[in-house]
């Protein structure tokens, strides 16, 4: 598979190897991101661009210490630039955490150089020492090298935490997420003459995980890809929403029945009674299950919790979506179909894609659209002192607005929006007559500029203030 995007990752490293040089100290990075969107192939990819000596460690779940520091010996000696006197230095495997940071502090006292731990919650998992281990050697010898030393770890909550006040590696590592690619990205990997539009529905679709997206850059269209993904109960598409539940929740069945109620609505978002009314429990027991489930999803980041612009967080309005746009597209049109798929019966599955998709689709691009809003308005006149772009509705649900930008500080929204995401008609005077009205609705709208945002483009007459194509709102993440 051909190596796409991460290039701000890629040099904000080489900035920091840079920085290691000129200085002579060393810098401690704590990596966290979901599984398979790619952090071990990336950092492999780097150390080796780097053309500096190395050790990529990766951690064995449940294996003991002693265990583990055996593989590292071993990966010490199959890095293809080792540690200066890694022969010498790690003839034998070390005794214990200890043991190993000296000898690694040793090698890298005066090399720049580059230790990478790939699933350290693992390693930390079975020797609680090691955090504690490994602030001492950092405080007392290995700051002082030109090493670059980094974490990596697919646990997000458990690298979150291992930075916090309360811990020993606090103030002393410096956090980075990898993140799924985004739709620019995804573009890349799809090739030089595509479509931005199939760029998004490539970015709904995979959720940006790198090898779905290559097995997406296949084929000829994003609907081709799912047909041919949905013919196999043990292809890619099929099985990463599985597997990422397993990993992540593998004893939460509350959790994982949640989720199926959120994305398993027909546009993938929900308010808390549809969430609730989509349980077989009933009344306070139902409500007390989401909840906790709720409160658990949104601190690891799998829920999102959406309130109207300019609402407080704590506003009754909530509405609850699947982050991962790959685990949202899962839920709603692969969860269900599986035991038709396992029987023989994909047809099932595809009908049900093809019945679904247009309307899933226009509202799951909403948070990319809003996304991209938020990234372009730093260079549009009069938008450089905007807030976080999202949305906009009602107490009842009965009116709402796609995009709602507003201002940083104070209550006034610079620029409302709408998003007719379709190819065949374009936007019309209906639609900006019902966007205008948005500047009587929407509190702190008065004067907010109006924006549409539709692939075919708008009809003849039709002058919004600002129109956004797909093209354009690619860009937000190529500049």
């Amino acid at each position: 598979m051909d190596f796409y995007g991460r290039r701000y990752v890629f040099d904000d490293l080489h900035r920091r190897l840079d920085r290691i040089r000129e200085t002579g100290t060393g810098q401690l990075l704590a990596v966290r991101g979901r599984r398979q969107v790619g952090k071990s192939r990336l950092f492999t990819r780097f150390v080796e661009r780097a053309g500096l000596p190395y050790l990529y460690f990766t951690a064995v779940k449940n294996a003991p210490p002693t265990a583990q520091l055996q593989t590292l010996t071993a990966d010490m000696h199959t890095s293809t630039t080792p540690l200066k006197d890694a022969e010498t230095l790690f003839a034998a495997p070390p005794a214990d955490w200890r043991d190993a940071l000296g000898r690694i502090a040793v090698a890298c006292r005066d090399t720049p150089s580059v230790v990478v731990i790939d699933e350290f919650p693992w390693a930390a998992g079975v020797d609680p020492t090691l955090e504690g281990q490994l602030q001492n050697a950092w405080d007392r010898q290995l700051e002082h090298a030109p090493v670059l030393f980094v974490l990596i770890g697919s646990d997000v909550t458990m690298m979150e935490r291992l930075t916090e006040h309360d811990r020993p590696l606090y103030g002393r590592a410096k956090n980075q997420t990898i993140s799924p690619f985004n739709p620019a990205e995804c573009a890349e990997a799809l090739g030089p003459d595509t479509d931005p539009m199939a760029a998004f529905d490539a970015a709904l679709v995979t959720g940006g995980y790198p090898r779905l997206v290559a097995d997406r850059a296949r084929v000829a269209s994003t609907a081709t890809f799912v047909h041919e993904q949905l013919g196999d109960e043990n292809s890619d598409l099929a099985v990463m929403g599985q597997r990422s539940l397993d990993a992540e929740f593998p004893d939460a069945q509350q959790a994982r029945r949640v989720l199926s109620a959120i994305g398993g609505t027909e546009v993938g978002s929900g308010t808390f009674s549809q969430v609730v009314g989509r349980l077989p429990e009933a009344g306070t027991t139902a409500q007390t299950a989401v909840t906790r489930a709720i409160r658990v999803l949104s601190e690891k980041g799998v829920v999102a919790v959406d309130v109207p612009v300019g609402s407080s967080p704590g506003s009754r309005l909530r509405r609850y979506r699947i982050a991962d746009p790959c685990l949202r597209f899962w839920f709603r049109f692969v969860e269900e179909q599986l035991p038709h798929i396992a029987r023989g019966r994909p047809d099932i599955a595809r009908s049900a894609f093809d019945r679904g998709w247009p309307s899933w689709r226009g509202r799951a691009v909403e948070p990319l659209v809003q996304d991209a809003v938020s990234r372009l308005s730093l260079g549009m006149p009069g938008l450089q002192g905007a807030g976080q772009a999202g949305s906009w509705w009602n107490r009842d649900n009965s009116v709402e607005y796609d995009i709602a930008l507003p201002a940083a500080a104070g209550r006034e929204v610079l620029l409302v929006g709408s998003v007719k995401w379709r190819e065949n008609k374009r936007f019309g005077a209906r639609d900006l007559d019902r966007l205008a009205d948005a500047r009587h609705r929407v509190p702190g709208a008065d004067t907010a500029r109006l924006l549409a945002v539709c692939p075919a483009g708008l009809a003849d007459g039709v002058r919004p203030d600002l129109a956004l194509t797909p093209a354009d709102l690619l860009s937000a993440w190529q500049n």
